[in-house]
């Protein structure tokens, strides 16, 4: 299958022209002379540099990547056929649909956008997080960049001690019966030979996990209530609502706090502090090395 640079060019210039600002979260702001977002706010939003973008448009430069290609894909708030139809112009097989997907749609996608002065983060089943606002980032520390088995905060439960650390104590053994119950569930939703299924095999030599898994507990939803450790401002109790895209199996999360509460103060502070608090005490994760992400 090769790259079909004249149709690939077409769509994306397409699909910039027919996005506004204020669908992804942009302000519209006062000189826009036409319609549809500028190339350097599509770079941005995909992750690149604004020169390697223009390429594309110009049917000039190497054939992407599939990493790049799924990056474009997100940043364009493609659905899933668009998606499909984008990896065939750069000359790839679109990835296989269903739960397992990282690709997050864009009606999920239009409504995080709006978000971000709130913490909130897009999870798949497995508890992965696939995207997270500043304040999220913040809050837990970015979660984005683990890899492999590590992406699913069931697995960092049982192999990485500073995710617990992010919790109260009093709550630690019912997290473990959460994150355990739901891996079943997903599991045995997906069958032998899923990435749930493999999850749980490499995790069947930590005796907590086993404990948990043969007990063979299922439906253990999670609390309304969450209680953060956070080691800068300390404990914080924070509402959890949900919102799930049955189509691709994601949940969007919201973290927020009681007005005129000590969490709600501190939350405030984490938003004026930013990130960097979260990013500098965040569990270790392995950091993304796409090589062709920027250029």
């Amino acid at each position: 299958m090769g790259i079909d640079r004249s149709g690939l060019a077409e769509f994306l210039r397409r699909r910039r022209g027919a996005l506004q600002p204020d669908d992804v979260g942009l302000p519209h702001g006062q000189r826009r002379r036409t319609g549809g977002l500028r190339r350097e706010e599509v770079a941005a939003l995909c992750h690149m540099s604004t020169d390697y973008y223009s390429r594309l448009e110009q049917e000039r430069g190497p054939q992407p990547s599939v990493q790049m290609i799924a990056s474009i894909a997100q940043g364009l708030h493609l659905s899933l056929d668009e998606r499909d139809h984008l990896f065939r112009l750069a000359g790839h097989q679109p990835p296989a649909r269903g739960s397992a997907g990282d690709h997050v749609g864009p009606g999920l996608l239009r409504i995080f956008d709006r978000l971000q002065d709130t913490a909130a983060e897009i999870v798949t089943e497995l508890g992965e997080t696939l995207l997270q606002t500043p304040l999220s980032v913040a809050l837990t520390g970015d979660l984005t960049s683990f890899r492999g088995p590590a992406r699913s905060i069931g697995y960092r439960w049982f192999t990485d001690p500073a995710t617990r650390r992010r919790y109260a104590p009093e709550e630690h053994a019912f997290l473990g019966r959460l994150f355990v119950s739901g891996l079943r569930g997903v599991a045995t939703l997906r069958g032998p030979g899923s990435r749930a299924a493999h999850l749980a095999e490499l995790l069947a030599d930590n005796a907590e996990f086993r404990d948990l898994w043969t007990g063979h507990e299922v439906g253990v939803r999670h609390r309304d209530v969450k209680h953060f450790v956070h080691p800068e401002v300390g404990e914080l109790e924070v509402n959890c609502q949900s919102l799930v895209d049955q189509d691709n199996g994601h949940l969007l999360l919201v973290y927020t706090a009681v007005p005129g509460s000590e969490s709600y103060d501190k939350l405030q502070l984490l938003s004026v502090l930013g990130a960097g608090l979260g990013e500098r005490a965040g569990p270790v994760g392995v950091a993304a090395t796409d090589g062709d992400r920027r250029d």
